[in-house]
Protein backbone atom coordinates (compact mmCIF):
# COMPACT_ATOMS: atom_id res chain seq x y z
CA UNK A 1 0.00 0.00 0.00
CA UNK A 2 1.64 3.30 -1.09
CA UNK A 3 1.92 6.87 1.12
CA UNK A 4 -0.06 9.34 -0.39
CA UNK A 5 2.51 11.94 -0.07
CA UNK A 6 5.36 10.41 -1.05
CA UNK A 7 3.78 10.75 -4.81
CA UNK A 8 2.51 13.70 -4.20
CA UNK A 9 6.51 15.21 -3.15
CA UNK A 10 7.94 13.46 -6.33
CA UNK A 11 5.14 14.49 -8.76
CA UNK A 12 5.89 17.98 -7.20
CA UNK A 13 9.59 18.20 -7.46
CA UNK A 14 9.29 16.77 -11.03
CA UNK A 15 6.78 19.89 -12.07
CA UNK A 16 9.71 22.35 -10.02
CA UNK A 17 12.10 20.67 -11.66
CA UNK A 18 10.12 21.50 -15.10
CA UNK A 19 9.45 24.62 -14.57
CA UNK A 20 13.16 25.46 -13.62
CA UNK A 21 14.77 23.43 -16.54
CA UNK A 22 12.02 25.60 -18.63
CA UNK A 23 13.04 28.85 -17.02
CA UNK A 24 16.73 28.12 -17.87
CA UNK A 25 15.83 27.32 -21.45
CA UNK A 26 13.90 30.40 -21.72
CA UNK A 27 16.88 32.42 -20.51
CA UNK A 28 19.04 30.25 -22.82
CA UNK A 29 17.09 30.99 -25.61
CA UNK A 30 17.17 35.03 -25.03
CA UNK A 31 20.38 35.58 -24.60
CA UNK A 32 21.14 33.69 -27.93
CA UNK A 33 18.72 35.58 -29.66
CA UNK A 34 20.42 38.61 -28.29
CA UNK A 35 24.00 37.67 -29.25
CA UNK A 36 24.29 35.45 -31.84
CA UNK A 37 20.68 35.49 -33.95
CA UNK A 38 20.25 39.38 -33.87
CA UNK A 39 23.99 40.37 -34.56
CA UNK A 40 23.80 37.83 -37.53
CA UNK A 41 20.40 38.94 -38.77
CA UNK A 42 21.92 43.02 -38.94
CA UNK A 43 24.94 41.61 -40.19
CA UNK A 44 22.80 40.26 -43.00
CA UNK A 45 20.44 42.85 -43.66
CA UNK A 46 23.81 45.39 -43.97
CA UNK A 47 25.40 43.08 -46.47
CA UNK A 48 22.71 42.86 -48.29
CA UNK A 49 21.93 46.89 -48.52
CA UNK A 50 25.71 47.45 -49.17
CA UNK A 51 25.00 45.05 -52.46
CA UNK A 52 22.31 46.66 -53.34
CA UNK A 53 23.53 50.24 -53.46
CA UNK A 54 25.09 48.79 -56.77
CA UNK A 55 21.83 47.94 -58.10
CA UNK A 56 20.79 50.59 -61.09
CA UNK A 57 18.98 52.74 -61.13
CA UNK A 58 19.46 54.50 -57.94
CA UNK A 59 16.51 55.92 -56.60
CA UNK A 60 17.68 59.84 -56.49
CA UNK A 61 14.34 60.96 -55.57
CA UNK A 62 13.95 59.02 -52.20
CA UNK A 63 17.23 60.13 -51.85
CA UNK A 64 16.74 63.78 -52.42
CA UNK A 65 13.52 64.24 -49.79
CA UNK A 66 14.87 62.06 -46.91
CA UNK A 67 18.22 64.21 -47.34
CA UNK A 68 15.73 66.84 -47.17
CA UNK A 69 13.64 65.81 -44.53
CA UNK A 70 16.74 64.12 -42.35
CA UNK A 71 17.88 68.21 -42.41
CA UNK A 72 14.68 69.55 -41.67
CA UNK A 73 14.39 68.11 -38.60
CA UNK A 74 18.19 68.60 -37.58
CA UNK A 75 19.92 71.49 -38.44
CA UNK A 76 18.06 73.73 -35.70
CA UNK A 77 18.29 71.07 -32.59
CA UNK A 78 22.18 70.81 -34.22
CA UNK A 79 22.71 74.49 -33.71
CA UNK A 80 20.77 74.93 -30.41
CA UNK A 81 22.80 71.86 -28.88
CA UNK A 82 26.39 73.04 -30.28
CA UNK A 83 26.32 76.49 -28.69
CA UNK A 84 25.95 75.53 -25.25
CA UNK A 85 28.46 72.31 -26.29
CA UNK A 86 31.20 74.80 -27.11
CA UNK A 87 30.38 77.01 -24.45
CA UNK A 88 30.32 74.51 -21.74
CA UNK A 89 33.81 73.00 -23.07
CA UNK A 90 35.37 76.29 -23.68
CA UNK A 91 34.54 77.11 -19.78
CA UNK A 92 36.03 73.94 -18.59
CA UNK A 93 39.25 73.81 -20.66
CA UNK A 94 39.70 77.57 -20.02
CA UNK A 95 39.58 77.26 -16.29
CA UNK A 96 42.06 74.20 -16.72
CA UNK A 97 44.08 75.94 -19.11
CA UNK A 98 44.24 79.23 -16.72
CA UNK A 99 45.41 76.87 -14.29
CA UNK A 100 48.09 75.71 -15.86
CA UNK A 101 49.53 79.15 -17.11
CA UNK A 102 48.49 78.19 -20.47
CA UNK A 103 45.70 80.80 -21.48
CA UNK A 104 46.61 81.58 -24.64
CA UNK A 105 46.13 77.88 -25.98
CA UNK A 106 42.42 78.02 -24.95
CA UNK A 107 41.07 78.45 -28.74
CA UNK A 108 43.76 75.45 -29.94
CA UNK A 109 42.42 72.90 -26.87
CA UNK A 110 38.75 73.81 -27.67
CA UNK A 111 39.26 73.34 -31.40
CA UNK A 112 40.85 69.98 -30.66
CA UNK A 113 37.91 68.97 -27.84
CA UNK A 114 35.01 70.16 -30.41
CA UNK A 115 36.55 69.27 -34.15
CA UNK A 116 37.95 66.16 -33.09
CA UNK A 117 35.53 64.47 -30.57
CA UNK A 118 32.61 66.52 -29.43
CA UNK A 119 30.83 67.71 -32.93
CA UNK A 120 30.99 63.89 -34.47
CA UNK A 121 29.03 62.69 -31.91
CA UNK A 122 26.50 65.72 -30.79
CA UNK A 123 26.05 64.96 -34.83
CA UNK A 124 25.05 61.24 -34.85
CA UNK A 125 23.35 61.52 -31.51
CA UNK A 126 20.93 63.83 -33.29
CA UNK A 127 20.81 62.22 -36.62
CA UNK A 128 20.09 59.01 -34.77
CA UNK A 129 17.34 60.60 -32.66
CA UNK A 130 15.71 62.68 -35.11
CA UNK A 131 16.28 60.93 -38.25
CA UNK A 132 16.50 57.23 -37.21
CA UNK A 133 13.69 57.05 -35.65
CA UNK A 134 11.58 58.70 -37.84
CA UNK A 135 13.07 56.70 -40.14
CA UNK A 136 12.27 53.34 -38.04
CA UNK A 137 8.46 54.38 -37.57
CA UNK A 138 8.25 55.27 -41.23
CA UNK A 139 9.47 51.46 -42.38
CA UNK A 140 7.70 49.85 -39.38
CA UNK A 141 4.66 51.38 -40.38
CA UNK A 142 5.07 50.08 -44.35
CA UNK A 143 5.70 47.27 -42.46
CA UNK A 144 2.67 46.56 -40.43
CA UNK A 145 0.48 47.41 -43.32
CA UNK A 146 2.06 44.75 -45.52
CA UNK A 147 3.58 47.53 -47.46
CA UNK A 148 7.09 45.61 -47.49
CA UNK A 149 5.48 42.73 -48.24
CA UNK A 150 3.68 43.47 -51.42
CA UNK A 151 6.58 45.40 -52.62
CA UNK A 152 8.35 42.06 -52.37
CA UNK A 153 4.82 40.23 -54.19
CA UNK A 154 5.94 42.90 -57.39
CA UNK A 155 9.35 42.28 -57.60
CA UNK A 156 10.66 44.94 -55.50
CA UNK A 157 13.59 44.92 -53.37
CA UNK A 158 12.86 47.13 -50.55
CA UNK A 159 16.32 46.97 -49.66
CA UNK A 160 17.25 49.00 -52.90
CA UNK A 161 13.88 50.83 -52.83
CA UNK A 162 13.76 51.95 -49.37
CA UNK A 163 16.83 51.84 -46.47
CA UNK A 164 19.79 52.33 -49.31
CA UNK A 165 18.12 55.82 -49.89
CA UNK A 166 17.51 56.60 -46.18
CA UNK A 167 21.19 55.08 -45.26
CA UNK A 168 22.91 57.14 -48.04
CA UNK A 169 21.31 60.64 -46.88
CA UNK A 170 21.98 60.15 -43.23
CA UNK A 171 25.60 59.61 -44.25
CA UNK A 172 25.44 62.82 -46.61
CA UNK A 173 23.28 65.04 -44.51
CA UNK A 174 25.80 64.16 -41.71
CA UNK A 175 28.73 65.13 -43.18
CA UNK A 176 27.36 68.53 -43.64
CA UNK A 177 26.11 68.51 -39.52
CA UNK A 178 29.42 68.00 -38.52
CA UNK A 179 30.96 71.08 -39.79
CA UNK A 180 27.91 72.81 -38.83
CA UNK A 181 28.73 71.50 -35.27
CA UNK A 182 32.45 72.48 -35.26
CA UNK A 183 31.31 75.86 -36.69
CA UNK A 184 29.08 76.75 -33.91
CA UNK A 185 30.55 75.22 -31.25
CA UNK A 186 33.69 77.10 -32.07
CA UNK A 187 31.82 80.26 -31.88
CA UNK A 188 30.21 79.51 -28.94
CA UNK A 189 33.51 78.17 -27.14
CA UNK A 190 34.80 82.01 -28.45
CA UNK A 191 31.67 84.15 -27.22
CA UNK A 192 32.38 82.05 -23.58
CA UNK A 193 36.31 82.38 -23.60
CA UNK A 194 35.93 86.77 -24.64
CA UNK A 195 32.95 87.63 -22.76
CA UNK A 196 32.70 85.85 -19.70
CA UNK A 197 36.70 84.36 -19.11
CA UNK A 198 37.93 87.93 -20.24
CA UNK A 199 39.84 85.93 -22.54
CA UNK A 200 42.01 87.92 -25.76
CA UNK A 201 40.37 86.97 -29.24
CA UNK A 202 43.51 87.80 -30.99
CA UNK A 203 45.62 84.88 -28.53
CA UNK A 204 41.95 82.57 -29.28
CA UNK A 205 41.74 82.99 -32.70
CA UNK A 206 46.08 82.63 -33.28
CA UNK A 207 46.08 79.33 -31.52
CA UNK A 208 43.64 77.45 -33.43
CA UNK A 209 46.77 75.86 -35.52
CA UNK A 210 48.99 75.22 -32.77
CA UNK A 211 47.77 71.54 -31.61
CA UNK A 212 44.96 70.73 -34.16
CA UNK A 213 45.47 69.46 -37.60
CA UNK A 214 44.05 68.82 -40.88
CA UNK A 215 43.93 65.23 -39.92
CA UNK A 216 41.41 65.70 -37.23
CA UNK A 217 39.31 67.32 -39.56
CA UNK A 218 39.48 64.61 -42.23
CA UNK A 219 38.88 61.89 -39.28
CA UNK A 220 35.64 63.90 -37.70
CA UNK A 221 34.13 63.77 -40.90
CA UNK A 222 34.56 60.59 -41.31
CA UNK A 223 33.54 59.66 -37.69
CA UNK A 224 30.53 61.26 -38.91
CA UNK A 225 30.23 59.67 -42.43
CA UNK A 226 30.04 56.07 -40.76
CA UNK A 227 27.39 57.29 -37.68
CA UNK A 228 25.28 58.17 -39.92
CA UNK A 229 25.44 54.67 -42.13
CA UNK A 230 25.41 53.31 -38.48
CA UNK A 231 21.84 55.12 -37.62
CA UNK A 232 20.02 54.01 -41.07
CA UNK A 233 20.94 50.49 -41.39
CA UNK A 234 20.16 49.99 -37.61
CA UNK A 235 16.11 52.05 -38.29
CA UNK A 236 15.94 50.00 -41.33
CA UNK A 237 17.04 46.62 -39.23
CA UNK A 238 13.98 47.21 -36.64
CA UNK A 239 11.79 49.05 -38.85
CA UNK A 240 11.55 45.71 -41.13
CA UNK A 241 11.23 43.26 -37.93
CA UNK A 242 8.33 45.74 -36.26
CA UNK A 243 5.39 43.28 -35.66
CA UNK A 244 2.91 43.36 -33.14
CA UNK A 245 0.86 46.29 -34.32
CA UNK A 246 1.48 50.44 -34.18
CA UNK A 247 3.01 49.25 -30.34
CA UNK A 248 5.52 47.55 -32.05
CA UNK A 249 6.09 50.24 -33.92
CA UNK A 250 6.75 51.96 -30.54
CA UNK A 251 9.13 49.47 -28.86
CA UNK A 252 11.20 49.46 -32.68
CA UNK A 253 11.75 52.96 -32.73
CA UNK A 254 12.86 52.87 -28.78
CA UNK A 255 15.01 50.14 -29.56
CA UNK A 256 16.53 51.82 -32.47
CA UNK A 257 17.63 54.73 -30.41
CA UNK A 258 19.31 52.62 -27.71
CA UNK A 259 20.73 50.55 -29.88
CA UNK A 260 22.16 53.33 -32.39
CA UNK A 261 23.89 55.56 -29.39
CA UNK A 262 25.53 51.88 -27.77
CA UNK A 263 27.16 51.63 -31.54
CA UNK A 264 28.06 55.53 -31.85
CA UNK A 265 29.79 55.37 -28.85
CA UNK A 266 31.99 51.42 -29.18
CA UNK A 267 32.75 52.97 -33.37
CA UNK A 268 33.70 55.88 -32.17
CA UNK A 269 36.01 54.53 -29.25
CA UNK A 270 37.70 51.90 -32.06
CA UNK A 271 37.95 54.88 -34.40
CA UNK A 272 39.86 57.11 -31.97
CA UNK A 273 41.97 54.57 -31.03
CA UNK A 274 42.87 54.11 -34.69
CA UNK A 275 43.61 57.32 -34.88
CA UNK A 276 45.80 57.99 -32.56
CA UNK A 277 47.71 55.08 -33.34
CA UNK A 278 48.41 55.65 -36.74
CA UNK A 279 48.26 59.50 -37.09
CA UNK A 280 50.70 61.13 -34.95
CA UNK A 281 49.88 64.33 -32.72
CA UNK A 282 51.44 67.86 -33.83
CA UNK A 283 53.97 69.47 -31.30
CA UNK A 284 53.39 72.45 -29.47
Amino acid sequence: MSTPGIGADQRGGRRNGGSSGASFRKVGDGATNVFVKEPGRFFALCLDTFRAMFVWPFQWREFIQQAWFIVSVTVVPTMLVAIPFGGVLSLQVGGLIRQLGAQSYTGATAVVAIVREASPLVTSLLVAGAAGSAMCADIGSRKIREEIDAMEVLGINPLHRLVVPRMLACAFVALFLNGLVSVVGLLGGYFFNVVLQDGTPGAYLASFNAIAQLPDLLQAEFKAFVFGITAGLVAAYKGLNAKGGPKGVGDAVNQTVVITFMLLFLENFIISTLYFQFVPSKGM
